[in-house]
């Protein structure tokens, strides 16, 4: 079994173009997304059904998820609000896990007492998402000693101080096989001062403090163990526009919050020194930029991923995730975590 855990989120329409060389690099993959619908999990939506079977029966050993929700997927805070939502929704996920060959599911409400993402919320979510992961590990277990296994149940979190402040983090731990920190989107859609969208430190001179380390001491703070913690790695870019030419761009008010920008296939073809465009490293970070004059795009690379493996190792978390698949078919960013997290000592 692998020392540390390499989960990679894709999209169902992208799963038959999934190679068997990338599926090997996992240790878990997470299927994106099953929605939530009069208080159950659905997948009729799904499309590669048949795909999750395949990968399943090819590789074994590989742990695969269904990941329920996603930014603007509702339904959470409405099943999680009575007892009778909260155990029709266990009994739907039990359905899934018995019509395809899932391993666990992986919820993914963004976010529990909020309403931004336009879905419905309630400060109430606070406590009714703590009975609602205990509720379905529940559910999961009964199933699990009927079929001599275990059934993981994992969630993806928001990396800042409003995901703590929303939930019961240190109740809610314990009912949860481990948390995927989004330790990515940490700057962008509602900002227009430019930055690392999914570094790993907080370098000197920026606002808004939010870093993977930052979010990873969040929550042992709040009671999530460390060795239940994994981190999030970003496949795709965040860019500003109109920015002030200083300090190669960073740190500077932009004259448009930090929208998606590339996927980092399309980095790597046409922004990474190329097109005007100059990248520049972030030592204090540990993370990339480039910049052209006028746009800004902060993003990962294998350095900054090379830097995110060594610190799992060094603080003995649990491993790494990224979001998405299909954004680096190159697959040099799968590959750098694949060998980032191989069971080396970390030189110094």
């Amino acid at each position: 079994m692998a020392k540390y855990i390499a989960a990679g989120y894709v999209v169902d329409s992208v799963l038959p173009d999934m190679t068997d060389e990338d599926l090997l690099k996992l240790t878990h993959l997470n299927v994106a997304f099953g929605h939530v619908k009069n208080d159950e999990i659905t997948t009729e939506h799904l499309k590669n059904g048949e795909v999750v079977r395949n990968i399943k029966r090819e590789h074994p050993n590989l742990t695969v998820l269904l990941s329920v929700g996603g930014w603007s997927a509702g339904g959470f805070s409405e099943a999680a609000s009575t007892q009778a939502g909260r155990d029709r929704m266990a009994a739907s996920a039990v359905r899934v896990l018995e019509e395809y060959p899932f391993d666990g599911i992986d919820l993914d409400w963004e976010y529990p007492c909020y309403g931004e993402a336009g879905i419905a919320s309630s400060p109430d979510d606070k406590w009714n998402f703590t009975l609602l992961l205990k509720t379905i590990r529940e559910t999961l277990d009964a199933k699990g000693s009927k079929d001599g296994r275990h059934y993981l149940l994992t969630i993806a979190a928001g990396a800042d101080q409003y995901y703590v402040d929303g939930t019961e983090l240190a109740e809610v731990q314990q009912y949860l096989d481990f948390v995927q920190l989004m330790t990515y989107d940490m700057r962008g859609g509602f900002q227009v001062l430019t930055g690392h969208h999914t570094n790993l430190y907080t370098p000197t001179g920026d606002l808004f403090r939010i870093s993977t380390d930052a979010s990873v001491n969040l929550f042992i703070r709040a009671g999530v163990p460390k060795e239940k913690i994994v981190i999030g790695a970003a496949f795709y870019s965040r860019i500003w526009t109109e920015v002030p030419d200083r300090n190669h761009g960073l740190h500077q008010m932009a004259g448009s919050t930090g929208g998606y920008g590339p996927a980092f296939a399309e980095l790597e073809a046409k922004y990474i020194n190329k097109n005007g465009y100059v990248r520049y490293w972030d030592e204090e970070a540990c993370a990339p930029f480039l910049f052209n004059g006028s746009s800004f795009i902060s993003y990962d690379d294998e350095e900054s991923i090379q830097c995110k493996c060594d610190y799992v190792k060094v603080q003995g978390l649990a491993g790494i995730m990224f979001w998405e698949y299909s954004c680096d078919p190159t697959h040099r960013l799968l590959g750098a975590i694949h060998q980032g997290l191989q069971d080396v000592p970390v030189g110094k």
